[in-house]
């Protein structure tokens, strides 16, 4: 309970901090902001500082949840996922399309980005697929039982 009262301090901290920023930003000059880019500066640091703090926090609860939980179900879940990025990026291919307008314009693209994106949008699908699916099998479940 200690450890959950500490987060909860830190976490009332940050939004203070958060908030006399965004008030700053509200009631600035929006040139003078970006003539000036120190406050920039310091606003990019309070969101790496945030984003790193909230990231500790999400590996240790998402850590300290495998040890207390079922941990087969767990790895079981991560294999399928790692199974449906492979099989996204087997199925993805990059030859299907003309670099050249992008090579124009100046873009580093090659036949292997173009895979990877690829790949991407496959495993997007899929995973969407695949909540959608697991959500209506849930809500059919409530509504026949």
């Amino acid at each position: 309970m200690r450890i959950h009262k500490l987060f909860s301090i830190v976490a009332l901290i940050l939004a203070v901090i958060g908030i006399i920023f965004g008030l700053l930003v509200a009631t600035g000059d929006t040139e003078s902001l970006s003539q000036d880019g120190s406050m920039i500066d310091n606003m990019m640091r309070v969101a790496y500082v945030i984003f790193t703090i909230t990231l500790v926090l999400v590996l240790f609860y998402v850590i300290k949840g495998l040890f207390a939980g079922n941990i087969k179900k767990t790895l079981l879940s991560l294999g399928v996922f790692f199974g449906i990025i492979i099989v996204s990026y087997l199925m993805a291919s990059g030859t299907n399309l003309d670099l050249q307008p992008f090579i124009d314009k100046g873009l580093d693209v090659t036949e292997t980005t173009s895979k990877n994106v690829g790949a991407g949008l496959y495993t997007f699908y899929a995973l969407a697929i695949l909540a959608i699916a697991v959500m209506a099998l849930s809500a059919i479940k409530k509504v026949v039982k």
